[in-house]
């Protein structure tokens, strides 16, 4: 029975797209024949128009690369820095990531470089790694593997290739955005708002700027390619060429963003709690969701066998979920009658998905064995006021920056650049419309197969419906998480320009309104081509001149302390030396000088948090020997203490290192409101800098300059005074 019924659903599938690929032709020429135009008069219109969009698409993307490449080199002088000096510019975690790729390319071959980066042991002391599946590395397995096989090491230089090909996402990241306003409103004059919107708003819209190789930045482009892709695969009256082409680039576009970011499992639940709420409400062909969730299965499922059965797939919220909405699917499909029984079962089912979905999360964390992103519930606990800590991780990841609430300047900056005033309107007349098609569900009324013009029911098209849950989602994630926001105003951009561009969200608010005066088509269209000229010039006029400044402008980007630190170590400490310290600075010292490290700064792993929260109690106010005992713990041979953090002076009390190691090791005490750190001993890094016994009995001062002093871990301790 249930091959009889796919067979039968599959064979509806390809009446549907015959019958829509008939009709098509047939419709066309019946409009064509009331104007007076020729049907090749008509096809040579749709191919100009097809063939300047995509040429303005492509270029923008283009253009948005070569202007970060060229601000990436008037901010760092990257041309004429010598190699060290380039890799000191990639900091924390980017530093991790590239110094990955240098050790790829200096393998003999590349099944050896993968073989040593999947058996690590030269990295972190005392400590095996599976770096590639811990790190994520397919981005730079990806990237050596162009770099060596295009014959590009006599032609260009292995950092130059691996930004380039950065910079070079980034193009489709902002061409993905032009595309789906474009797809969206009908006008690619909405792709370019789009892209002048995103460029202006750099500092919300992405984190290239700051950490190029990072996880995100290699992802996200993706991600933008498979929601272009999911658009128009969720339009109706789609012909099935094209149909076919969103749904296999959907697929790919959707495998591909789980691989290269390790979070991807995370905002494809998001997308799939829209898919699901706008199948709950018969807004889309529910075919065509499931399809999407079929997409998201097999994703997981090859992702969880080339990821070295990774487990934290098997327990993500997005499985749990897509497993309890195919497993409904029977029930959905016998409740879109219209009856009052079939409302009151989509209740229930809506009640069934969120029950069983919870369930099988439950029972997964039961019995799969997982560990990783434990650390995120515990976070999420905290932050939502849950529980409180005293613990050291998880009180300095709370006084992050990315993960406050988002402050008054991202909401200004949006402002002054009309961003987020068109966004809301446009939000706003979206929702309305939405709420009005699902109360006419609930109602029992049917949706339309083909939406006009002079409708005015913008809210009936399932791609703008599922971009409005989406929006509303992401933005709700944003408000509570600044980092968030990266995810977030890139789609406030489209979302924004596509209302401003489309005739149909101006003829569904003069519908409302109800309009007499006026012919209200004639002036929805001219309002679509006026709102966003107008819109573009003045951008032009306020912005150009300021982003060409930021070109022209010669930034200087140097750090001679580092330079002569890492010089040091190269020169001067034994290969086989182990470095402790703070683990950014680890990070740093690990793409620089090839040195084993006692610490990095990732973390997704409970045994890497641990030893930052232990290494970093060279901050602390503990003993001498309570320091030496954690630093010989894990073979470490040189201590490096960092002046900025040392007398670090931060905007917010108790966000401090130092403050907040007070805090876990119990050194606080109030006293009438007020708090004060209070420890028998000094605080360590600065009682060390006195060499007077017993700190000069464990640590011997061997180099030193304004901002780092490197002390050696001695293995013989004398006791002299």
């Amino acid at each position: 029975k249930l091959s009889s019924g796919a067979a039968d659903l599959r064979q509806r599938r390809k009446q549907n797209c015959t019958e829509s690929d008939k009709m098509a032709p047939e419709e066309r020429n019946k409009e064509n024949s009331k104007l007076g135009r020729s049907p090749k008069y008509m096809l040579i219109q749709r191919f100009a128009k097809l063939f300047f969009g995509c040429l303005a698409a492509v270029t923008s993307g283009m253009m948005y690369a070569v202007y970060l490449s060229t601000y990436h080199e008037r901010k760092f002088w990257f041309s004429s820095r010598q190699e060290l000096e380039r890799e000191i510019t990639f900091q924390g975690d980017s530093a991790i990531y590239y110094s990955f790729y240098k050790e790829l390319l200096k393998a003999p071959s590349f099944e050896r470089g993968v073989y040593e980066l999947t058996h690590n042991n030269k990295t972190i002391s005392l400590k095996t790694i599976n770096a590639v599946q811990q790190m994520t590395l397919y981005p730079e397995l990806i990237a050596s593997v162009l770099y060596q096989a295009s014959g590009s090491e006599e032609v260009i230089e292995p950092v130059y290739f691996y930004i380039g090909i950065v910079f070079g996402l980034q193009g489709i990241y902002v061409t993905a955005l032009f595309v789906t306003s474009w797809v969206m409103s009908g006008t690619w004059l909405a792709g370019m708002l789009t892209v002048a919107w995103f460029i202006i708003n750099r500092t919300d819209t992405t984190r290239i700027d700051y950490s190029i190789p990072s996880r995100e930045n290699w992802a996200l482009p993706y991600f933008a390619c498979q929601v272009a892709a999911l658009t128009g695969y969720l339009k109706k009256n789609l012909n099935c060429s094209a149909e076919k082409f969103c749904y296999l680039l959907v697929s790919a576009s959707t495998y591909t963003f789980m691989m290269m970011w390790e979070y991807s499992h995370y905002l494809l639940f998001v997308q799939a709690v829209s898919l699901f709420l706008l199948d709950s409400f018969a807004l889309a062909q529910t075919e065509k969701v499931h399809e999407v969730y079929k997409i998201y299965l097999f994703s997981l499922f090859l992702g969880y066998l080339l990821q070295f059965e990774n487990s934290a797939l098997l327990v993500s919220p997005l499985l749990s979920l897509v497993a309890a909405l195919m497993l409904s699917k029977c029930l959905q499909m016998n409740m879109k009658k219209g009856t009052f029984m079939s409302r009151l079962l989509k209740i229930m089912y809506i009640y069934l998905v969120l029950t069983v979905t919870l369930t099988l999360n439950f029972l997964l964390k039961m019995f799969v064995p997982h560990k990783e992103n434990e650390h995120l519930l515990k976070f999420l606990e905290v932050k939502l006021g849950l529980n409180t800590t005293k613990n050291f991780t998880m009180n300095w990841l709370l006084c992050q920056e990315s993960l406050q609430a988002p402050s008054q300047d991202f909401f200004l900056r949006l402002t002054q650049s009309s961003l987020l005033p068109f966004y809301i309107l446009v939000l706003i007349i979206c929702l309305f419309s939405v709420t009005q098609v699902v109360f006419r569900r609930i109602c029992g009324e049917p949706l339309k197969e083909t939406v006009k013009l002079e409708d005015g029911r913008i809210g009936e098209r399932p791609e703008i419906v599922y971009h409005v849950i989406h929006t509303i989602l992401l933005g709700s994630l944003a408000m509570c998480l600044e980092g968030m926001k990266y995810l977030w105003t890139p789609y406030v951009c489209m979302l924004a320009a596509f209302g401003v561009c489309s005739p149909e969200l101006w003829m569904t608010l003069f519908k409302w309104l109800r309009l007499k005066a006026v012919h209200p088509i004639l002036l929805a269209l001219i309002l679509s081509m006026a709102v966003p000229t107008i819109i573009g010039f003045s951008l032009w006029k306020e912005f150009f001149p300021r982003i060409m400044t930021e070109l022209s402008e010669l930034q200087e980007f140097y750090d001679p302390d580092t330079v002569e630190l890492m010089t040091w170590i190269k020169r001067q400490a034994p290969v086989a030396a182990v470095f402790a310290g703070s683990p950014q600075l680890m990070g740093v010292i690990k793409l620089c000088t090839g040195w084993m490290v006692s610490s990095l700064p990732l973390y997704n792993d409970d045994d890497l948090l641990k030893r930052n929260e232990n290494i970093y109690q060279i901050y602390s106010k503990r003993s001498a020997e309570d320091i030496y005992k954690i630093l010989t713990s894990y073979k470490a041979n040189f201590l490096i203490i960092e002046d900025s953090i040392c007398n670090e002076v931060g905007p917010v009390r108790g966000c401090r290192v130092k403050d907040l190691l007070d805090i876990a090791n119990g050194h606080v005490v109030c006293e009438e409101g007020d708090s004060y750190a209070y420890s028998k001993y000094g605080r360590f890094c600065h009682e060390i800098k006195m060499n007077y016994s017993p700190y000069v009995n464990y640590f011997t001062r061997v180099y030193w300059n304004r901002s780092y002093f490197v002390y050696r871990i001695n293995t013989v301790i004398s006791f002299q005074s």
